[in-house]
């Protein structure tokens, strides 16, 4: 079947999105943290009436203080806003807030708000394509972005106060309905309190598309005064703890993450962050040893195992990684982001044609993970299958919106693949949006 609305933002669209300066922006893709903030989205979701399964919580590389949406399938939220959370509310709070964009229709108007932009602009942001044959064999979803000037940006991303009052309203009910306290609310609030006095160029990128007046302030106080003071539950406790150390620990110097470690709300958590700092060292055998203990108190846990993998991917040790990987993909067989590294890691080791079952099957769970498609590109070509080579190539380009590229690849591909097959058409899909 064909779904019946643009259902793929494709990352390069949304870079040239983003209220930010210029500069190389992307998403941190890791399967532990997206667990752990799932888990932390699910009873939020819930209650706004979303499925928790078809709403992904993702994180871009970047350390404004900033969390958005621009389709019904995603919430995007800084790193440097979720570094900045103290407690597992104000992450539910943010999400709580981004949902009822999502529930209350808001997305609809910027969808509005784009075309009008792209005609102001003369340029456009081909949003995706996505679509699925009859016989459940998916097409790959794929976009082109062309660059917005910044005007045609900010129409898109920018929210009227009324539908920020609407969110927050909104967002104080699921909080309450999934029995969350509002204080993590009032505690994200107050980090931009302050900044419509400050010019616009040293806002917060979250004020800049979400206004904050001292009337919203009021109303949202007013909310959460009518609360009940529900206590952190110690499973969001556990999640907000892990999903934020292991960031923190890949995102600052090993040396701040080994100072701080200890104090972890759990004992997995602490072993984790210093495995990680630990690598970042280049202490391999420390780290492993570190990840040992994690691991022996959560033994069946797949993204520990994920790590141990990774670690030695980093250090080079290919043919151990894949081994390793080979148990993450046992305890999460349906995981996209593990079979995508088990995948990278056959590959490297020369183990090619198991790389590309591996990732065949990856791209069959999630068709827009470009570092995928690129280890999946170099697979085919080594296999010497020029035709699914040149295919992954244009549908990488074209999410990264490399128009000219993923043109020219996509021609390549169609013109060796046979006609009607579903590569062929996937193909096709590529060059539908690049015309």
């Amino acid at each position: 079947m064909f779904f019946v609305y643009l259902r793929h933002i494709v990352m390069a669209t949304l870079i040239g999105l983003l209220p930010l300066s210029a500069g190389a922006v992307g998403l941190l893709r890791d399967a532990d943290i997206e667990y752990a903030l799932e888990q932390l989205a699910k009873p939020v979701l819930t209650a706004a009436g979303l499925s928790a399964s078809q709403v992904k919580i993702l994180i871009v590389d970047h350390s404004a203080l900033n969390a958005f949406v621009v389709d019904r399938s995603h919430i995007f939220i800084n790193s440097g806003l979720l570094l900045r959370t103290d407690s597992a509310e104000m992450v539910q709070s943010i999400i709580a807030h981004e949902a009822a964009h999502i529930a209350n229709g808001h997305f609809a108007r910027r969808i509005q708000n784009m075309q009008s932009a792209r005609s102001r602009a003369a340029l456009g942001a081909l949003l995706a394509v996505a679509a699925g044959a009859a016989t459940g064999e998916g097409r790959a979803a794929t976009g082109v972005a062309i660059g917005l000037s910044s005007s045609a940006k900010r129409a898109f991303l920018a929210h009227t106060r009324s539908e920020e009052s609407s969110a927050d309203k909104s967002a104080l009910a699921y909080l309450r309905r999934a029995g969350i306290s509002g204080q993590g609310m009032k505690d994200t609030i107050e980090l931009f309190v302050g900044q419509e006095a400050l010019s616009v160029s040293r806002q917060d990128a979250y004020v800049r598309s979400h206004p904050l007046t001292r009337d919203r302030v009021r109303a949202i106080e007013a909310g959460i005064s009518a609360m009940p003071n529900t206590p952190t539950s110690n499973d969001a406790r556990y999640w907000h703890a892990r999903a934020i150390g292991k960031l923190s620990a890949f995102l600052r110097s090993p040396s701040w993450t080994l100072q701080r470690a200890d104090k972890g709300v759990s004992q997995d958590i602490v072993a984790m962050r210093k495995a990680v700092a630990l690598s970042q060292q280049g202490k391999i055998d420390a780290a492993l040893k570190e990840l040992s203990k994690a691991q022996a108190l959560r033994p069946n846990d797949p993204y520990l195992q994920d790590l141990r993998a990774e670690l030695l991917m980093r250090n080079r040790q290919f043919a151990n990684a894949a081994k390793e990987y080979a148990k993450a993909a046992a305890l999460d067989p349906q995981n996209a982001l593990i079979l995508a590294g088990y995948g990278c890691a056959q590959l490297a080791a020369g183990q090619v044609k198991a790389a590309l079952q591996t990732l065949e099957k990856a791209r069959g769970i999630d068709d827009r993970n470009t570092a995928l498609l690129r280890d999946l590109g170099q697979a085919y070509a080594k296999s010497g299958n020029g035709a699914m080579a040149s295919l992954a190539a244009a549908e990488r380009y074209a999410l990264q919106g490399r128009i000219k590229d993923a043109k020219l690849h996509a021609t390549r591909a169609a013109a060796q693949l046979p006609r009607g097959a579903p590569s062929w058409q996937r193909a096709q899909d590529v060059l539908s949006v690049t015309e």
